[in-house]
């Protein structure tokens, strides 16, 4: 009798335990709108540097450019007013379905030219100046007094991005119900709008903005969702940069050109909510 007794308690039991361990059916991501905000790190291939106006015609070759890591200080970091001064990433983003998203968004790069390197130089300059002369690819040093040449306010890369979103809580086992591990991978492209500092042949600078061409990348990244809002987000991006546009003085007579590969790590923060809910009432 005590044995039935056992038995007859483990089997009510059993639809108990059951209910314990089912888990909550997991929110569809598509209607939600997401916002972010983060910091850069970028790295850049040599390239090419064509300069080009009325008194000179030449190319500096594979010369070394660098990004500008900015001292972290709470003011230039989370001030509203000086929060673009380190590289940041900002983003808007959609998801038009459950594992696809669409964002608009600036990549706030720095670009700035190692000074005092050589580089060699193929053209002519004939501007009165010390530099004047007919190059046949002898190196140069690259002077304060030569050239300075920076986009560091920056190399902005205004983009649009599809995006492709896998949760990984099943796959890695993970069961919790309060954080959610993403992959995401995706596509981009968009317009570089760069404010150049540019001093040539020691004359007069030039810091402004100007469209100057066009940039494509491609990034993955794991995404930390928690409670369904907020998140962490880290991506590796690759890309390519084409500016035939750069304005180097206020004679458009005067410009740059220069493209570049480069390679970006990022950490954002965000958060999403739903924009549009779906009709319960539709299959």
């Amino acid at each position: 009798m005590k044995k039935a007794f056992v038995l007859f308690v483990l089997l009510l039991s059993i639809p108990l335990i059951a209910q314990e361990k089912e888990k909550p059916e997991r929110k569809g991501n598509k209607g939600q709108l997401y916002i972010s905000w983060g910091w850069n790190r970028a790295h850049f291939s040599d390239s090419d540097i064509h300069f080009k106006g009325d008194n000179y015609d030449f190319v500096l070759r594979s010369v070394e450019g660098n990004d500008r890591l900015t001292p972290f200080k709470y003011e230039d970091y989370f001030q509203i007013d000086r929060i673009t001064i380190p590289q940041t990433n900002f983003r808007l983003g959609y998801f038009f379905h459950d594992n696809y998203t669409v964002s608009i968004g600036i990549d706030h790069m720095k670009y700035v030219m190692k000074g005092y390197q050589y580089a060699p130089i193929d053209g002519t300059i004939n501007a009165g100046t010390e530099f004047d002369g007919v190059y046949t690819g002898e190196e140069i040093r690259l002077t304060e007094d030569f050239l300075t040449f920076e986009h560091t306010d920056g190399l902005n890369y205004v983009n649009v991005e599809v995006n492709r979103f896998d949760n990984l809580n099943t796959l890695l086992n993970f069961d919790t119900d309060f954080m959610d591990v993403n992959l995401t991978e995706g596509l981009g492209a968009g317009i570089i709008y760069p404010k150049t500092n540019a001093t040539l042949f020691g004359g007069e600078r030039y810091d402004d903005f100007n469209v100057a061409g066009y940039g494509f990348s491609a990034k993955v990244g794991v995404n930390l969702t928690f409670w369904d809002h907020f998140f962490i987000q880290s991506d590796y991006k690759v890309g390519y940069i084409d500016m035939p546009n750069i304005m180097i003085s206020n004679d458009e007579s005067n410009g740059a050109s220069q493209s570049f590969g480069f390679f970006q790590v990022n950490i954002t923060f965000g958060a999403r909510f739903q924009l549009f809910h779906k009709d319960s009432k539709q299959d």
